[in-house]
């Protein structure tokens, strides 16, 4: 882990995001972009080439200002920073810059019902995780130590999530926490005998080459399941596989997903499948 992303919109919520970015960067030897978009209106846009630049000249100094004091954080110190401003509007081209950028992780703060911070309503936190091909890890609350000694890595056992679970092995080796693989049991047409369970373990064990030990709960959805397995556990961090661009919503078969980010006070990363 080299270069970390954290969009900033000088809410409170960011600098969450921003201050465990630093405790991860310490702990990595990584650096830190933080990224503001301005998303400057047409109007703007539309006027005179002269008028543009003054304008766009203006927004982007009260911007630097506004990073200022951000830099002056005793958490930043030691930290090697870089401030980024783009014109970007919509967070699907976050993706965009964290490849033009060789950025490994991004790490974005939530403010539950209301997405990620006021600049991101609604589904966008969906909308960012479906379409970034890094890892996102989405905060909720201030973490004055964002120590993490136990996590817990949600899957299906399905073939396609090794490579996510080996990527999670190594966070969690980096970190020198314990990992503890998660497979939810639903009920009706999802729901698997004890045989056909430890055959999918048995495939799992093979493909990724190491004996590990998975966790079986049952429970009627996966996000409530997830949520309970990490409350019995006192579990640090989730990490959820994604698979393309139907993201949560196709993993979580329905809502599952959003209820999550918005209920779970669990720091939640997902990893592209």
């Amino acid at each position: 882990m080299d270069k970390i992303l954290v969009p900033i919109d000088f809410s409170e919520y960011s600098l969450y995001a921003l201050e465990v970015a630093a405790q991860i960067a310490t702990k990595t030897k990584a650096s830190i972009v933080m990224l503001h978009m301005l998303g400057l209106s047409e109007a703007v846009l539309a006027k005179s080439d002269r008028q543009e630049h003054e304008e766009a000249q203006y927004y982007m100094n009260m911007a630097k200002k506004r990073f200022k004091p951000l830099l002056e954080e005793p958490f930043l110190k030691g930290i090697e920073v870089e401030v980024m401003l783009q014109n970007y509007t919509i967070f699907s081209e976050l993706d965009q810059i964290a490849e033009e950028n060789w950025v490994d992780l991004i790490v974005m703060g939530s403010h539950g019902n209301s997405g990620i911070g006021p600049f991101v309503v609604g589904s966008n936190t969906d909308k960012v995780i479906r379409t970034s091909r890094v890892p996102v890890l989405v905060i909720k609350r201030k973490h004055s130590s964002f120590d993490v000694n136990k996590i817990v890595f949600s899957t299906d056992l399905g073939e396609e999530s090794i490579r996510a679970y080996k990527r999670a092995r190594e966070f969690a080796e980096r970190f020198s926490a314990e990992l503890k693989v998660l497979f939810i049991n639903l009920p009706n047409k999802d729901f698997k005998s004890t045989k056909e369970i430890n055959k999918k373990i048995d495939v799992f064990r093979a493909l990724a080459g190491t004996d590990v030990v998975i966790d079986v709960s049952n429970d009627y959805s996966i996000g409530k399941g997830i949520m309970g397995f990490c409350e019995r556990q006192g579990a640090d961090l989730v990490i959820i596989p994604t698979r393309g661009r139907t993201g949560l919503v196709h993993f979580f078969k329905g809502s599952i997903g959003e209820m999550l980010t918005k209920r779970s006070v669990t720091p939640v990363l997902t990893m592209k499948i």
